[in-house]
């Protein structure tokens, strides 16, 4: 049962509106392909086969464990908030979206928060252990990635926002642990 529910903003309402309004059945169908790469369990199996790789060459270990655990604690994440927030997804409140291509996401009541934001904000945050222009492209197909649950209709603009930070937020703390000082400082990580 959850312990809170939560209405979305003014904000949300109109960037889903306009959406729902504005959509087309090959623009869904495009968002619907880009956002299976921001799923945990694609995350999951990216970070599992990097582990992999990265076994063999212990340089590269630090950061493939760190990614790995990062990975699956931003996978179990926003289960638990989920259990613990109500929010109706915007996919369920439009009758023109569906006519334009719009489908169902995931249990009706689960728009808070994205998981998969979650799992590029954790992902975009961890791109600053490497140098640019990787940093940048990977920050930027994270957020390409996020803003595809906005298009589906399957998350509030807000609720994609709170996932991208919880996930960076989460990967920033688990960073000490993980990888120590000196690893933040060698890659000149901004």
């Amino acid at each position: 049962m959850a312990l809170v529910t939560i209405q979305p903003t003014a904000a949300d309402k109109t960037i889903a509106n306009a959406i729902a309004c504005r959509t087309t059945p090959a623009l869904e169908e495009a968002a619907r392909f880009l956002t299976w790469g921001a799923d945990e369990k694609i995350v999951l199996a990216l970070a599992v086969g990097a582990w992999l790789y990265a076994a063999r060459r212990p340089t590269l270990q630090p950061a493939a464990n760190h990614v790995l655990l990062v990975s699956l604690l931003s996978s179990v994440l926003p289960h638990l908030l989920k259990r613990a927030v109500n929010q109706t997804r915007p996919d369920r409140l439009t009758v023109e979206g569906h006519w334009r291509g719009v489908p169902l996401s995931g249990r009706s009541r689960d728009a808070f928060p994205s998981g998969h934001a979650m799992h590029m904000g954790a992902l975009a945050s961890a791109a600053g252990l490497v140098a640019q222009p990787q940093r940048g492209i990977a920050r930027g197909l994270a957020m390409v990635l996020s803003v595809t649950r906005i298009v589906l209709l399957a998350h509030w603009a807000s609720d994609v926002v709170a996932g991208f930070a919880v996930g960076a937020l989460l990967e920033r703390l688990i960073r000490p642990m993980t990888l120590g000082r000196r690893q933040k400082r060698s890659t000149g990580e901004v």
